[in-house]
């Protein structure tokens, strides 16, 4: 009787906190009933979910029986799923039963089942894929025992996925086979809030023409493929551009699969809605429009072909007319299918003037745009400009705009919960509704790093706080498919009613994901969780080693210390982090990378995953760990190595220089070796998926170079001034590191060489011109085709590095 009486525990303490919760949101409830009844009916929902069970398990189709259930099922207005035992005839037929008030719940519930009963692991593709040879054979499935009943609640009503960067940084080349295994994904770990920003364009391209807004206007206006993003919050137009017919029409064909798959699913998506930034021609139709010229935003010059936006002021009329349209008009494309728009009009745009009232006005009249579209809108905003531009947005001016619609009406995202919570400085964020996020990941980095602390205990404390106003959990990346025990983790907060213990879980984690235990495995990750997954420096994590963002500077000018002891503290930042800060140096001039553990504990923790290699190299998901571990501790051994070769490099001490330049453009080699010898860490995956997407020669040879240009360059460059975003989505991809980082380095250091050799000063301009022209050449290169398969033994190749590097 003890298991009963500790899940009717369990389920008593759930069914007060949901009464409480809905006692403090009464327009959340509203919110949420009305959202329930734009869902699609329940047959719609259980086969949507019987079709993710025939792409993962098709030899189990017919063992799970899965039912739409209410809300009161689970006790509360909370949604739910329930997992239960088949108790009719077995012969042929289900023998678990999994109830659910979505098909998001159900695939949630099938997921916990899979994961907790049979040892199951569900991950990207690109980061091991799924494991599923631990589970029985159907007639055999494990059943449950004691209740005979597993029930779990959401503590909180929603589960958001996606940071408005992330359709760029990874979503940009997907096509619809891809895009529904992300879908499947997502139901699994049970998001059901997920950002749905494809196609827009197409609908803009509708919207604008009633306006008189004429194709060439929009040429000037989208940006390319891979930056339309950026384009869409007004930070650049026409970089990439310009976007052809088969683009605009093939994306507005992907992004209505998306949605139905979604809604099938009983997910609700959170579509665009008009932030104010509008095509330069807009000024000489509408001439007495309140339309101001944004400022530069990262260019090196200026440059006018893709610098400077337009904003239309939202006090002015015309901002409701066009974001009235434009919700209508997906509206007409899509169906009446959400509530929920996304719009930042005022990320990285800060307001003319600092006054609430204006600020309040402003507000105001966004929301009105939408509501005018859609009465039942709700404004969802990230609430990065709080972090990011924190001077601007005081207590007064946080207020204005959180208190400028009516109370229900705007949830917030407090984007960076993780590292930077907005919500225990505000006053959870001055009584409006907000969703606990993690944002973890910068560009697409690749770079093993978490917070895996915080995120096991963060959400549970600010939901249970004092006044709370917490109604979700999130993941804002701006890149995916890396670090999954952190989305793992983080995910299953959406169901975790109280802190979870990392260590125990991890032990778990590892279990699951290479289908067996190993005592090697389990004490790497002991160490692991207290290294590289528990960041508490309070630093963004942009990957900034310097193979990959090589630092663009004169050592001769720094005041180095070359007589310091060199230790593994020497790259470790306790500065406050500053958001529009791209590169990081210390006081005294010296370039440092982000460094927030013992390199040492992290290599005796690759020793052990090694030692396991025997026992595990069949399963994928051991070999993509291991290739990144070993990836990881090189990575961190070459900017020690780079440090080394530049401190050579004012000592005028030309033979370590050259000693040290051959170690760290042998560490770039090694490492493309490496990487090469699994398939997810491959250039030629990327450059060919963009490729994939084009319909003719033009696109094909500008869709490469959007590719290219996004992980390398990324925006402008001229003469000697490289991009200000350069290296921002820096990529360990093999060929990447070979044809394009291993050059870029090899041509400082021989200017490094040649300056001593010489006894002149170092001709830096010299090395930023020729390295600029080379890297021009390369990203409008489409000579080469990369590999999208891998090569080489991944075990044998780490092993020898191990070896060489560390013995």
């Amino acid at each position: 009787m003890r298991p009963i009486k500790f899940v009717l525990l369990v389920s008593l303490i759930l069914s007060v906190h949901s009464l409480s919760l809905s006692l403090q949101h009464p327009a959340i409830d509203a919110l949420l009933h009305r959202l329930d009844s734009l869902r699609p009916t329940s047959s719609v929902q259980e086969s949507s979910a019987k079709g993710l069970l025939q792409r993962l398990l098709p030899t189990h189709s017919q063992s799970f029986e899965f039912t739409i259930i209410s809300k009161d099922v689970c006790g509360g207005s909370s949604s739910c799923f329930i997992i239960e035992n088949y108790d009719g005839p077995r012969r042929n037929g289900p023998e678990i039963v999994i109830k659910g008030t979505t098909g998001v719940e159900i695939a949630s519930g099938l997921h916990w089942y899979l994961k907790y009963k049979c040892n199951a692991h569900v991950s990207w593709d690109k980061t091991g894929g799924i494991q599923i040879a631990s589970v029985p054979n159907p007639g055999h499935l494990p059943r449950l025992e004691y209740s005979q009943r597993i029930l779990i609640r959401r503590p909180v009503p929603w589960n958001y996925y996606q940071n408005v960067v992330t359709s760029s940084y990874s979503y940009v080349w997907w096509d619809w086979e891809r895009w529904e295994r992300e879908i499947d994904w997502m139901a699994f770990q049970g998001i059901n809030l997920p950002l749905a920003f494809t196609g827009q364009e197409a609908i803009w391209q509708k919207v604008f023409k009633r306006f008189n807004i004429s194709k060439d206007d929009l040429d000037d206006y989208f940006g390319g493929p891979a930056f339309l993003a950026w384009a869409r919050m007004g930070n650049l137009h026409a970089w990439g551009g310009p976007l052809s017919k088969n683009w605009l029409n093939d994306q507005l064909i992907l992004q209505k699969q998306i949605l139905s798959r979604m809604l099938e699913l009983g997910m609700t998506p959170v579509l665009p809605s008009f932030s104010g930034n509008v095509p330069s021609a807009l000024r000489k139709i509408y001439p007495g429009a309140n339309i101001t010229r944004l400022d530069d935003w990262n260019t090196v010059d200026g440059d006018s072909r893709w610098c400077c936006t337009y904003l239309l002021n939202p006090s002015d009329p015309l901002f409701i007319d066009i974001g009235e349209a434009f919700i209508k008009q997906q509206i007409e494309e899509y169906g009446e299918i959400t509530n929920i728009y996304n719009c930042d009009t005022f990320n990285e745009n800060t307001p003319p003037t600092s006054e609430p009232e204006y600020i309040t006005s402003l507000g105001a009249a966004v929301y009105k745009a939408m509501s005018k579209g859609n009465k039942n809108a709700v404004w969802l905003m990230q609430g990065w400009l709080f972090s990011s531009d924190s001077k601007f947005w005081k207590p007064p001016q946080m207020k204005a705009l959180l208190h400028s619609v009516p109370f229900g009406k705007m949830i917030v995202l407090d984007l960076f919960a993780e590292v930077k919570p907005i919500w225990n400085k505000s006053a959870q964020f001055y009584g409006t509704p907000y969703i606990w996020c993690m944002l973890h990941n910068f560009g697409g980095n690749i770079e093993m790093y978490g917070t895996l602390d915080s995120i096991s205990s963060g959400p549970v404390d600010a939901r249970v706080s004092q006044n709370s106003t917490m109604v979700g959990v999130g993941m804002c990346m701006e890149g995916i498919e890396h670090n999954p025990v952190v989305y793992e983790l983080m995910s299953e907060m959406a169901f975790r009613d109280e802190k979870v213990d990392v260590q125990k879980w991890l032990k778990s984690y590892a279990r699951r994901r290479y289908m067996k235990q190993n005592h090697q495995i389990d004490a790497a990750w002991e160490i692991l969780y207290h290294t590289v997954y528990n960041c508490t420096d309070g630093i963004a994590d942009h990957n900034t080693d310097f193979i990959v963002k090589l630092p663009d500077w004169d050592p001769s000018s720094s005041s180095l210390h070359v007589k310091s002891k060199q230790t593994d503290s020497y790259m470790i930042s306790t500065d406050t982090y500053e958001t529009k800060r791209r590169f990081l140096f210390e006081e005294n001039g010296l370039p440092k990378a982000h460094l927030w553990y013992s390199t040492k504990d992290v290599i005796k923790a690759l020793r052990l995953f090694l030692e396991a290699g025997d026992d595990l190299f069949g399963s994928l998901t051991y070999r993509y760990d291991m290739v990144d571990l070993t990836r990881q501790v090189l990575s961190k051994l070459a900017n020690k190595v780079y440090m080394e070769a530049v401190t050579a490099f004012v000592k005028e001490d030309i033979e370590s220089l050259r000693r040290l330049t051959t170690k760290f453009l042998e560490l770039i080699k090694d490492i493309d070796v490496l990487l090469a010898s699994d398939d997810n860490f491959l250039l030629g995956t990327w450059l060919e998926s963009a490729k994939k997407l084009a319909r003719n020669s033009d696109e094909r040879k500008q869709y490469e170079w959007n590719a290219r240009t996004q992980v390398t360059m990324w925006y402008d460059s001229k003469g000697v001034n490289q991009s200000k975003l350069h290296d921002y989505a820096n990529k360990f991809w093999s060929g990447l590191l070979e044809d394009y980082y291993l050059p870029r380095a090899t041509l400082y250091f021989n200017e490094l060489v040649k300056s001593l050799e010489d006894k002149k000063k170092l001709e830096i301009e010299k090395w930023r011109r020729e390295w600029i022209m080379m890297s021009h050449k390369w990203q409008q290169s489409s000579s080469v085709v990369y590999p999208v398969k891998a090569k080489g033994d991944a075990l044998a190749i780490s092993r020898h590095l191990l070896s060489k590097y560390f013995t």
